[in-house]
């Protein structure tokens, strides 16, 4: 029998890339999104892609009541819950925005499953939980530092909510992908990264710059303590992010998890910097970059990137697409939008 999957957030970047390694994958889809940070081409760009009419789900995972009727609705056993804000700047000018979206969508997921009697949940963690980390490349066993946003605080209580949660119910089994910069787009170009007003993540503002959207990108500091003074990331392609996810349902569809909580790193296991990014997708879109360094930003780490050894061996999954192609296929999207 097909599993059927809940994704939450699916209309959104990753989101619908997941959707799509999904049914890839032989599982049905279900996407549950309210919009407020994508509109439906994540969704029909799902269905042209797989050829699958993939249900979807207009509603507010923050409002239970309509949430139920997901739950009521279609029969799945596993969610994988991305609905969030994202942003680290906006959740450091308006913490309370952050606290109230992510944490209530999260409990609700959480209270839905335990009441409708469904066992699987991928979380949607992130790399921030880290923080300012003593130690790198991180491993799933590095503590987590005092978050630098309200963002990266939701993320590392979204994880203490799912671990007590697995502990107390016995039928509820989880698993956190903690990942790092997920860029890129699909190969096709019908769906990636598509920010609302001005991008908060470096990528889409290369993208939006190269296609004469964005005036001038700005590299938020050129004197951290790094080999060439901007930030150091562990950018990772959104579609081998995807694959992650698709493996780790199947983990605990098929019993395999060591413990009923598990965290998993999700990165390439490489630090690039800003400057490096930057010049590698000018070369490999044969193109030059308006830029200017800009002062540094506040919730902005030094440096970060991932052991990777645990996903590697646990679930069967290591990245596989280059940095050249991913910055490609940024491009390829970015021309597709704008009608390039």
């Amino acid at each position: 029998m097909k599993q059927t999957v809940l994704v939450s957030g699916g209309a959104g970047y990753i989101g619908s890339h997941t959707a799509v390694e999904l049914i890839n994958a032989g599982f049905g889809v279900v996407i549950a999104d309210n919009l407020s940070n994508s509109d439906m081409s994540g969704v029909e760009g799902v269905r042209k892609i797989t050829g699958v009419d993939v249900p979807f789900v207009n509603v507010d995972c923050c409002d239970k009541e309509a949430f139920s009727k997901v739950f009521e609705q279609y029969d799945f056993d596993s969610v994988i819950h991305f609905a969030a804000y994202k942003a680290v700047g906006e959740s450091v000018a308006d913490p309370m925005k952050y606290y109230r979206n992510n944490l209530l969508s999260f409990m609700n997921v959480i209270d839905l499953m335990r009441e409708y009697g469904r066992h699987n949940i991928v979380f949607s963690s992130s790399a921030t939980v880290y923080g300012e980390a003593d130690q790198l490349p991180v491993t799933e066993q590095t503590p987590r530092k005092p978050a630098t946003s309200a963002y990266g605080n939701t993320k590392q209580m979204c994880e203490d909510i799912l671990r007590d949660s697995v502990a107390a119910y016995e039928a509820l089994n989880g698993i956190a992908l903690r990942y790092f910069n997920p860029i890129g787009a699909h190969p096709s170009a019908l769906i990636g990264e598509l920010p609302r007003g001005v991008p908060q993540n470096l990528v889409p503002f290369i993208t939006q710059t190269a296609a004469g959207v964005r005036e001038c990108l700005s590299i938020f500091g050129d004197d951290y303590p790094t080999p060439d003074g901007s930030c150091l990331r562990d950018y990772i392609d959104v579609v081998d992010l995807a694959k992650a996810h698709v493996v780790a349902i199947a983990r605990m569809i098929d019993g395999k998890s060591k413990t009923r909580y598990e965290i998993f790193n999700v990165g390439t296991g490489n630090g690039t910097s800003v400057f490096e990014l930057v010049r590698g997708f000018e070369r490999v879109n044969n193109l030059k970059l308006n830029y200017k360094v800009a002062p540094r930003r506040p919730g902005d780490v030094v440096a970060i990137w991932a052991d990777t050894a645990l996903a590697n061996e646990e679930l069967g999954w290591k990245a596989e697409r280059s940095l050249d192609d991913t910055l490609a296929s940024a491009w390829a999207w970015e021309k597709h939008v704008r009608g390039l």
